[in-house]
Formats: structure tokens, C-alpha cells, sequence
């Protein structure tokens, strides 16, 4: 009997992407990004400071892993 198979799943760690980490991830220029966090499509950036602005990683990985699951 493997005692992983009832192992409660670890957490995701949260961590803020800046833009250039995003835009690697997603594979989206800035433009597009913002365009779709408009229209509701793309998570919404949290403010940093005043000219910064940072994702949560967990919401940024969740979108992908949505976006993956869609039909083609």
C-alpha cells in the first residue's frame, strides 16, 4: 500500500512576476497582456508602487493551465 496516494497536495508557492517574467511565461507582449486583462481575460496586476507592477505567480500558472485545457 503507497502511503502518497492519499498525500493532500502541497500548496503552490505565491511569488509576484514582474512583466518581463509574464511575458516569458505566456509567450504575450505587454500590449496584449493589457489588452486582455481589459476585457476581463488575464489576471489583473497588483500594484507594486508607484511605476511597478507585479502578478501572483498562482494566478498567472492557474490562467496557463485553464488556457490548456480549452479545445484548439
Amino acid at each position: 500500500m503507497s502511503s502518497q496516494t492519499n498525500a493532500p497536495a502541497v500548496p503552490a508557492e505565491h511569488r509576484i512576476l514582474r512583466r518581463a517574467e509574464v511575458e516569458a511565461k505566456t509567450g504575450f507582449k505587454r500590449a496584449h497582456i493589457y489588452s486582455l486583462m481589459k476585457e476581463g481575460k488575464f489576471p489583473k496586476a497588483l500594484r507594486l508602487g508607484v511605476r511597478a507592477v507585479g502578478w501572483d505567480s498562482v494566478e498567472i500558472d492557474s490562467w496557463i493551465t485553464e488556457r490548456l485545457k480549452e479545445p484548439a
